[in-house]
């Protein structure tokens, strides 16, 4: 299934309650190309437990200004609606996973 794709009308449901991981990335940008498999891993791998999730900031602009992304791939850490860490560039899926997992915890 992968990561659910968010615009700014479900945004706001869909990192409410709970850990979410949001990935802001783009089309064009081959840094983003090599961080979306994992993040779309980490979705299916992590089902049920946390909301893994992405922005295309081409389409969703006001988004990513509204968080302050300005390099991509930035992943935002979400929980229960309230931004717990904000990580630029490639992550590994490990890294990733433990700290997805230290924020259910």
């Amino acid at each position: 299934m992968g990561a659910v794709s968010l615009t700014k009308q479900n945004f706001e449901s869909n990192i409410k309650s709970g850990v979410t991981l949001v990935d802001f990335w783009a089309p064009w940008c081959p840094p983003c190309q090599v961080q979306l498999p994992i993040v779309n891993e980490l979705a299916d791998d992590l089902a049920g437990q946390a909301t893994i999730a992405k922005v295309n900031v081409d389409e969703e602009l006001e988004l990513a200004s509204q968080f302050g992304v300005r390099s991509i791939p930035t992943l935002l850490l979400f929980k229960d609606g309230k931004l717990a860490e904000t990580m630029v560039g490639v992550n590994q899926k490990q890294a990733l996973r433990e700290k997805i997992l230290g924020l259910l915890n």
